[in-house]
């Protein structure tokens, strides 16, 4: 810490009294020690302040390479990473908002919301990004930034930002092609939106995802009326379960017994429907629960209901691929879902359904609980 302080000192002296060209020596001296060295946080900041006040001298084209540089770092110094991702010029900001990984979701969600369309198009291409990110983009990008985003398998999209995109999908075949050919598109919401894509975005889909087929014909054939404008499905058959469940839960008779019958005979949407009327949430939620390969959520949910592990242990056979759970992935399950605070995962349901009612610019403020255990 020392040697980098010292060093940097005699840097920093070194730009006061020297030239245009001595300072942008002085620039390229101190990233490249940088990159190569091995610091400590403390000493990377003490790099960050010196290459922050270079760049502020430097011509567009030496931010641009040095932009390059510092998205490829591992260590650079967030105060330089955030100061070049919000310059107004996209050669330089491009560079880290697509790659850099010491730029934090805060950062996204902000500039995101404040800059212009290239700045938006380069933060979809990222490898991976959060919801949070994901609603800005969705609600501020124009059609390329949202179709980069339903491209790109590593974006986490919201209930609300699905939503938002079908919407967008209407009459728009390539963003529509797109959210078809995504993996972690629900059934319900893949349903809506094949019955108001085209005839050739269908064709395409059939071709690219065949284990769609079947589901694809259904939600044509079976669709009828006006869709409804929450992520309700159009498929004739989930309206009769809907009718059934509510009716069932308006008698007063939808229970952790009717759930569990629902889940051994694989009634995949009476488990969706009741859950959803159950806990209150709504029912897109619910299915990413079941299905989701992470068993975190359902297992939140079974215990924020009181569900004893019997009717937990027919939720994951029900999402699990082909009904099939390992007695050791089983045990493990069980023990995890023992140890969930039954408090604390009504707090998480309760966080769930907040986000439903905050606006899409609050989104990312709130950080979801952690789970606790006994």
């Amino acid at each position: 810490m020392i040697e980098a302080k010292s060093l940097l000192q005699d840097l920093d002296d070194a730009i006061a009294r020297g030239t245009d060209e001595s300072r942008s020596r002085a620039l390229w001296h101190a990233t490249d020690l940088l990159i190569t060295g091995r610091y400590s946080e403390d000493e990377i900041s003490v790099f960050g302040e010196v290459i922050g006040r270079l760049a502020d001298e430097i011509e567009i084209a030496a931010r641009a390479q040095l932009a390059e540089l510092l998205a490829a770092c591992n260590h650079a110094p967030f105060d330089v990473i955030r100061q070049l991702a919000f310059d107004d010029e996209i050669v330089v900001a491009g560079p880290v908002l697509r790659e850099s990984l010491r730029i934090d979701q805060e950062t996204l969600v902000a500039n995101a919301m404040t800059k212009g369309q290239p700045h938006l198009l380069a933060i979809s291409q990222r490898v991976s990004i959060a919801e949070a990110v994901t609603d800005v983009l969705v609600k501020r990008g124009d059609q390329e930034v949202v179709t980069s985003v339903a491209k790109n398998q590593g974006a986490r999209i919201s209930g609300w930002g699905l939503l938002h995109m079908i919407k967008r999908a209407d009459g728009d075949s390539i963003l529509a092609e797109q959210l078809g050919l995504r993996k972690d598109i629900s059934r319900h919401v893949f349903q809506q939106l094949i019955a108001k894509a085209s005839d050739d975005v269908r064709k395409r889909l059939e071709s690219e995802r065949p284990e769609m087929v079947e589901q694809i014909h259904n939600s044509v054939t079976d669709v009828t009326g006006t869709l409804q404008s929450k992520f309700g499905p159009g498929s004739r058959s989930y309206f009769v379960a809907k009718r059934v469940v509510t009716t069932q839960h308006r008698l007063g008779n939808l229970n952790e017994e009717s759930i569990s019958g629902y889940a051994r005979a694989h009634r995949l949407d009476e488990v969706t429907i009741g859950l959803s009327l159950l806990s209150t949430l709504p029912g897109d939620v619910i299915e990413r629960a079941l299905m989701d390969r992470n068993r975190d959520m359902l297992l939140v949910l079974a215990k924020a209901l009181d569900f004893s592990w019997g009717t937990t242990m027919s939720l994951l056979f029900l999402g699990a691929k082909d009904h099939c759970i390992t007695a050791g992935d089983l045990h493990s399950l069980e023990q995890e879902f023992a140890r969930l605070n039954i408090d604390t995962s009504r707090t998480i349901l309760e966080f769930y359904r907040s986000r439903r009612h905050v606006g899409s610019a609050d989104h990312g403020v709130n950080r979801q609980p952690e789970l606790q255990v006994h």
